[in-house]
């Protein structure tokens, strides 16, 4: 039996404590806070685990720079201690990147006006980067020749963070934090709406998506995670709220690498928002838009797409334009920005990322509004103190809840890493050593993966051409980070198909054995569904 078999059993067994509803960034902090303080814990998502508004961000971790020009100071020194702390527990995954920030001729702000602003963000964060620097057009041209001098007459450099594998691989991290806490945590499972009984436990009505079975789940506190559509299930479950969400659309487009630095350009758009080029391994994302739509749901237009290429082609000096033909991936979500009250229609786009969270103690119901990666462990810290407020016991509320094994349990793996020689089945074309990328996406599982190593040389062996993935992690993956569908593997717990295009990876050698280890008798079909439907 999977993890995610038994894991389905164990949700109709007793009485949870709470009962997180989404598993994007904001249900999986939640879960892993909850898990880790003591609570009896469960996390469904009726899709896979980040599969929504989690997926499709720009895999940035910043202080939000942006919002000194709407004066929100306190949200802004929030989100660089956020940032902060993200590099700092998580130094594999997460890492200060400089930003090549470029004033277009006739902008609204001065360059020493913006400047100033770079400097002050970095007294905001306690001067944890590196220090911001002015960039005449001179250096700009030197450093980054790509740029179109004509557009620019100057800018600035500072730093932020951005997330070295993707996203959802990062939420993910916290998922199997709380699931070796021991929540139960499953994919693919809906909930249908959830009712308050007079003993005061709520029970959800829940239905498993591939075989529509039907069972409940109970539990003392529900907590609603789900991103885009928490309105909507509080509307199921009939719990009314002072905030809601409004949508902005936002797309990104995933090309061949447009430059070899390591640093993230950026851009003030031609509607006046900031505008990046961000590295992505052997890929640029370039994005984003910024789009009211009504519903969460929502793809890319071609007016999208020819917004972002119009954009880029007019700042940057290339061989040629880029046009949709250059696209190997695109990347498009709905930031779920929350309001109050009726809100404002007329400036929306001034709304921050901030997230709210808002308790009913008499239903024991939590709904986390908004909210961005960034801030993604206040929200667990802030969920973790209102479920305690309501009664349940957390006794190991205290303990570290995020983060990587310590240096100490990292060094030890190095060691043994040493002791096998692993950096040497490193393949040649690899963008880093083997040892590095093992620890970044596994941590204390990395162990498995030399023992696995060890007893099987053959494991270290490239399985799929291309991605960079050996026999062992796909092994590992296929027993511990339940893996239903291909796309969750391609997309989510890799970004495999972000930098691969598609053509190239239906054919890629290596991927129907890696379907088999899935899927097993089910291998084949799974293939073609991926494919039928990117189609």
């Amino acid at each position: 039996m999977t993890l995610r078999e038994t894991n389905l059993h164990k949700l109709e067994e007793g009485t949870f404590d709470v009962l997180v509803l989404g598993g994007g960034i904001n249900g999986a902090v939640s879960a892993a806070a909850l898990a880790s303080g003591g609570a009896r814990t469960a996390l469904i998502d009726r899709g896979d685990f980040a599969c929504a508004t989690s997926q499709e961000s720009s895999n940035l971790a910043w202080g939000g720079i942006k919002y000194l020009e709407t004066l929100e100071f306190g949200l802004v020194r929030k989100l660089c201690r956020s940032r902060n702390a993200l590099i700092a527990t998580h130094p594999s995954t997460v890492h200060e990147v400089r930003f090549f920030t470029l004033r277009p001729r006739g902008f609204r702000h001065g360059l020493w006006k913006l400047l100033a602003g770079a400097w002050l963000y970095w007294l905001m964060g306690s001067f944890f980067t590196k220090r911001p620097r002015m960039l005449s057009a001179r250096t700009i041209a030197e450093e980054e020749p790509i740029v179109n001098p004509a557009e620019f007459d100057g800018g600035l450099e500072y730093s932020d963070a951005f997330l070295h594998d993707n996203d959802a691989r990062f939420v993910w991290g916290f998922v199997r934090s709380a699931l070796d806490n021991g929540c139960i945590a499953t994919n693919y499972v809906e909930s249908l709406g959830a009712t308050l009984g007079p003993d005061g436990v709520w029970t959800c009505r829940a239905r498993e998506v591939l075989t529509r079975r039907e069972f409940d789940i109970r539990a003392r506190v529900l907590v609603n995670a789900s991103g885009p559509f928490a309105d909507r299930h509080n509307a199921l479950t009939k719990v009314t709220t002072q905030a809601r969400h409004v949508f902005s659309k936002g797309i990104h487009l995933i090309v061949p690498r447009l430059t070899p630095s390591r640093r993230v350009l950026t851009f003030f758009a031609d509607d006046g928002r900031m505008f990046f080029v961000i590295p992505m391994g052997p890929r640029s994302v370039i994005g984003t838009t910024d789009t009211r739509v009504e519903q969460p749901e929502t793809q890319v237009t071609p007016e999208d797409r020819r917004f972002v290429l119009d954009n880029i082609n007019k700042r940057l000096r290339l061989p040629k334009p880029l046009t949709e033909a250059d696209v190997i991936a695109e990347r498009c979500g709905v930031r779920p920005l929350a309001v109050t009250g009726t809100g404002s229609q007329a400036d929306w786009l001034q709304l921050s990322r901030k997230h709210v969270v808002e308790v009913s103690r008499t239903e024991a119901h939590l709904t986390i509004f908004g909210g961005k990666l960034t801030d993604c462990v206040n929200v667990g810290d802030e969920v973790a103190s209102h479920v305690e407020r309501l009664g349940v016991a957390l006794p190991f509320r205290d303990r570290p809840w995020h983060g990587e094994p310590s240096a100490d349990v990292r060094d030890a793996f190095l060691h043994q890493a040493r002791l096998m020689d692993l950096d040497r089945m490193t393949q040649p074309a690899s963008a880093e050593p083997l040892t590095t990328r093992l620890w970044r996406r596994y941590g204390m599982r990395a162990f498995e993966l030399l023992e696995s190593i060890r007893r099987e040389p053959s494991m270290a062996e490239v399985l799929i051409e291309g991605a960079e993935y050996i026999r062992a992690e796909i092994e590992l993956t296929a027993r511990t980070e339940m893996v239903t569908k291909l796309d969750d593997f391609l997309r989510r717990r890799s970004k495999i198909a972000l930098v691969m295009r598609r053509s190239d990876l239906e054919t890629a050698p290596g991927l129907d054995e890696a379907c088999e280890r899935f899927f097993g008798e089910d291998a084949r079909a799974k293939f073609a569904d991926y494919f039928r439907k990117k189609a």
